[in-house]
């Protein structure tokens, strides 16, 4: 999975449990683009301890999703959903019985995660 796309995932499931000011420095160097040393300057602090936190909250969210495994959980049921969704898409064109029973297969998976 691409860096970016983790941190995002990481900090959408995750990020409420950061402090208030680990939150506006993540979300100012990971979201916003700012460099560490926009951000310091912003934040009023060096560049070194926004680098410093910035590896600490990611080692954070890590250990969330370590420990919780919600991303993965997600990202499963994503791929479950679609997989339902193409099951009734052929349904639809081949009216085959055998793709309901996958379908609710694949539903009973899903409940389970």
């Amino acid at each position: 999975m691409e860096k970016i796309v983790e941190q995002t995932l990481l900090y959408d499931f995750y990020g409420e449990l950061l402090t208030e000011h680990q939150k506006r420095v993540y979300e100012d160097v990971v979201f916003n683009d700012l460099s560490f040393s926009e951000a310091a300057e912003e934040r009023g602090i060096s560049r070194q301890g926004v680098h410093d936190l910035i590896k600490r909250c990611n080692r954070i969210l890590q250990e969330y999703e370590e420990k919780l495994g919600l991303v993965e959980k997600f990202l499963m049921t994503q791929e479950k959903v679609k997989e339902i969704h193409s099951l009734a898409q052929e349904y639809r064109k081949t009216e085959d019985r055998k793709l309901i029973f996958k379908i609710e297969e694949i539903s009973e998976e899903i409940s389970h995660l």
